[in-house]
């Protein structure tokens, strides 16, 4: 989950549709929060439905979406959801954003992690302790330094990627717990002290919650987190209960230049760490109660503090980066402070960001053609800039004695245990005294110093950004790369320029 997991489906002719658009009226749920509007103008708050509306438009004409759906909470209550384009394009149905579901990929960690704190809350899981002190199998130490429950929810357990985590029928899933018993990945540095984002580590937190609390995790989540805050639509079920079967998106890839559908995903391997299902109306009730340190509807899932905790921040790879906080990421440090997490399965692509200081939070969730990935990264930002603009950053002349970051980088999440692709490697090259290129996969980017070996993209983005930035910094092992847009992940450079 993360970055994708499999592809099934080729090439990247744009696809043009017809707009189709099913909106929900923005006062269907509502409660106190506390924090209050003045960070938002309310001028933008007007017209955000029709940006979105037009964002999306663009969307499905030129990045292969199939069908969408978003949410958009603020000030404690929806301020609109809407579908776009179809559910399931043979039969001509249209996405419900209140019926119809979607795949929210890793976006289902969020709940996981709310899960853990509630067992933290309830001091049957300390954060600080050995993992191996909660489960029935054992986790090895790396050089005497055990996995601590902590590095769990910072995704830096110090362990190798590991494969299999999809399964191509249901006769051919394992349970969960048995599948991470038999695949304890490579331990290849230190806890706690390098962000590698772990799916293993996310399924190993949902594993101790079934353990601690004597409940499968799929009844405990059902239980505990979406029958309180009325999300009557989410499960981690797979297949689906009856009752949500019909209601399905369906997911969909480009094969010879058309969108076709694909089968039901299926990662109960791993169930914590993404098998869930949900509609936008029910994430929108799960960001509410975020927003409202953990309260919606007169149900509480989690104490303040422990929301808290959640997006505070712990480990950052870059000094001058985002880092992780506690099971979310951080989008942005200030102007608000953004937090989230995003998800791709093979055929859906979300994200969920957060502003708590300014009581604004917003899910969405594509399907399409490989490019609708990208489409669902653009309107998540196209959203941000609008809402929470900044300007880009000043650019400074690099002095003689910064030494080159140039050579080629590689992610420090992979599965170490099979040779290094090197295509998939990012090589970056100087371009002129005070800028970069970037190149990966036969896509290049160019890059502008604004400080210590810190670049900004240059893009056509529209004025408001947000703007990406890339910083170089020491490692154990040399020069590390790290994206303001991956805090969850690095690249280790492994070879200098050629």
């Amino acid at each position: 989950m993360g970055p994708k997991t499999r592809r099934r489906g080729n090439g990247y002719a744009a696809v043009a549709a017809a707009v189709l658009i099913f909106t929900m009226p923005a006062a269907s749920i509502a409660q106190s929060a506390p924090h209050s509007a003045t960070l938002v103008e309310q001028e933008t708050l007007d017209g955000l439905h029709d940006f979105v509306d037009g964002v999306m438009a663009q969307q499905i004409a030129s990045h292969e979406v199939a069908g969408a759906t978003i949410s958009i909470v603020h000030d404690g209550e929806r301020l609109f959801s809407a579908g776009y384009g179809y559910a399931d394009i043979d039969a001509g149905a249209r996405v419900d954003p209140a019926v119809t579901l979607f795949r929210p990929g890793s976006v289902s960690k969020l709940f996981t992690w709310t899960a853990l704190m509630q067992q933290v809350e309830q001091r049957r899981v300390a954060l600080d302790e050995d993992v191996n002190a909660y489960i029935d199998f054992e986790i090895p130490a790396y050089e005497g330094e055990p996995l601590r429950v902590r590095d769990l929810l910072t995704h830096s357990p110090g362990m190798s990627d590991v494969g299999g985590i999809t399964a191509p029928t249901l006769e051919e899933l394992t349970p969960y717990g048995e599948w991470i018993a038999e695949h304890i990945p490579q331990r290849v540095w230190a806890p706690g002290t390098e962000i590698a984002y772990s799916n293993y580590g996310v399924a190993l937190a949902g594993y101790i919650v079934e353990r601690v609390s004597g409940e499968p995790f799929a009844d405990y989540v059902e239980a505990h987190i979406f029958t309180p805050l009325g999300m009557e639509s989410t499960t981690f079920r797979e297949p689906l209960p009856d009752a949500l079967e019909d209601r399905m998106a369906t997911g969909y890839e480009l094969e010879d230049g058309r969108l076709v559908a694909q089968p039901f995903e299926l990662f109960s391997n791993i169930m914590p760490a993404g098998s869930g299902t949900s509609t936008a109306h029910d994430m929108s009730r799960f960001m509410l109660a975020m927003l409202n340190e953990g309260e919606y509807g007169g149900a509480r899932v989690l104490q303040p503090d422990s929301v808290e905790l959640l997006f505070e921040n712990s480990l950052r790879n870059a000094p001058d980066l985002p880092g992780m906080a506690h099971g979310f990421y951080v989008v942005r440090e200030a102007g608000p402070r953004l937090v989230g997490h995003g998800g791709n399965t093979g055929d859906f692509h979300s994200n969920l960001i957060l502003a708590p200081e300014a009581g604004f939070g917003v899910f969405i969730s594509v399907t399409g053609g490989g490019e609708s990935s990208a489409g669902r990264t653009d309107l998540t930002n196209a959203i941000i800039g609008r809402v929470f603009p900044v300007e880009p950053a000043a650019r400074e002349p690099r002095p003689s004695t910064e030494a080159s970051p140039a050579g080629r980088y590689r992610a420090n999440r992979r599965d170490y245990s099979r040779p290094a692709r090197e295509e998939y490697d990012i090589v970056v090259a100087e371009a002129g005294d005070d800028a970069l290129t970037m190149t990966s996969q036969d896509e290049t980017t160019y890059w502008e110093r604004t400080g210590p070996l810190t670049y900004e993209k240059v893009t056509g983005a529209r004025p408001g950004g947000p703007f990406e930035r890339i910083q170089f910094h020491s490692g154990e092992t040399g020069l590390v790369l790290s994206f303001s847009n991956q805090p969850y992940m690095a690249y280790r450079r492994v070879a200098t320029e050629e």
